[in-house]
């Protein structure tokens, strides 16, 4: 066990190292991040000014070198007051060690502050921002699981049946359609040509502004359109892998053994097929929620969804790249401990599954 919790988590660390690398050159070669922080106005001496503070004059490499110092949760410091990369428990939030002429900080890692938010911490943005969309993503996934089951298990027991061909239809079509298509279709026709019936909007976020402006309300109709819509591909997805699984599974010798000792359809689906289609449901499920961090972009800017994915857009349109950057990190560190977890899963459900 121990064996392979040191191999997925060095495994881990060296993606997220990849990424951030990655992350770090694209956007650091492809404009002057002075520049963006300024207008179009600003004069030369603005720029150089910023780019004395920031460090953006330094040569490539060693602004890599501090990139990587400030996110990292154990980082190395300048005990010069002058020194670029001093260490500042209100910047960094964490504790220091001294050791020789630096100091050795243990902390949170520092996503820098924004560009466009007048200093405003890219991770203060983040935390703003990523509950709503882990509450999309969790209720997208939750409704997949139950529907793709359900639904999945049905295909696979009437197998050749009209209700198997129109799941069967319905689930093709739904890993077709974009997301992006998706979310405008739904939103036109339930958010707005039927809004009367079905009393959504077309937009809206968790929490809503009342009409006086004085306080914030929570608005779970607007959670319904955009889980609905993320939640599709996924739904079709495991009804596809149930369906397959579990007309594999009841052509078993044993499925046979349990009708013969008189259990009926729901206790040999439940007590025996159903355990044995769950792998590959698990793997389908640990990849979507994974990838919905970051696949719900499009869908939270159509339905105005102010989550994590919005802000990208948002930031994208300002360029306001450390909250680019940030966001990435974050979603890629989240994608490589959801499949850290899944792994041990795996040999939770299925012990012989463990390769140590």
């Amino acid at each position: 066990m121990w064996s392979l919790a040191l191999q997925k988590g060095s495994s881990g660390l060296l993606t997220l190292v990849g990424v951030a690398t990655v992350v770090f050159f694209l956007f650091n070669v492809l404009g002057d991040p002075a520049q963006m922080m300024l207008d179009q106005n600003a004069s030369e001496a603005q720029r150089q000014k910023i780019q004395q503070k920031y460090g953006f004059d330094l040569p490539l490499h060693q602004q890599y070198f501090y990139f990587l110092n400030d996110i990292s949760p154990l980082s190395i410091h300048s005990n010069k007051p002058d020194a670029l990369n001093y260490f500042s428990p209100e910047k960094y939030n964490g504790y220091s060690f001294a050791l020789g002429g630096t100091r050795l900080a243990l902390k949170w890692p520092y996503l820098r502050t924004s560009y466009q938010r007048q200093g405003k911490k890219v991770s203060t943005i983040i935390e703003e921002t990523l509950p709503n969309t882990f509450i999309l993503a969790l209720s997208s996934i939750s409704l997949a699981v139950v529907l793709g089951l359900l639904l999945g298990i049905l295909a696979g027991y009437y197998k050749g049946s009209t209700l198997d061909s129109c799941l069967v239809f319905f689930s093709t079509l739904g890993m077709s359609l974009p997301s992006f298509f998706s979310a405008i279709l739904f939103s036109w026709i339930f958010g707005h040509v039927f809004s009367d019936l079905t009393g959504l909007n077309m937009t809206g976020s968790l929490y809503e502004m009342d009409d006086f402006g004085e306080a914030q309300h929570l608005q779970l109709k607007n959670l319904v359109l955009p889980a609905l819509v993320l939640g599709i591909r996924p739904i079709a997805v495991i009804v596809q892998l149930v369906r397959s699984g579990m007309i594999d599974v009841l052509q078993q010798e044993y499925i046979k053994t349990a009708y013969a000792k008189g259990l009926n359809a729901v206790q040999v689906v439940y007590r025996h097929a159903l355990k044995n289609t769950l792998n590959p449901v698990i793997t389908a499920v640990s990849g979507w929620f994974a990838s919905m961090l970051a696949g719900a972009v499009f869908v939270e800017y159509i339905f105005g969804w102010r989550g994590l994915g919005k802000e990208i857009v948002t930031a994208l349109n300002t360029l306001d790249i450390p909250v680019v950057m940030g966001a990435v990190l974050v979603i890629a560190s989240l994608f490589v401990l959801i499949n850290i977890l899944v792994d041990f899963l795996y040999i939770y459900i299925d012990p012989k599954a463990n390769p140590f």
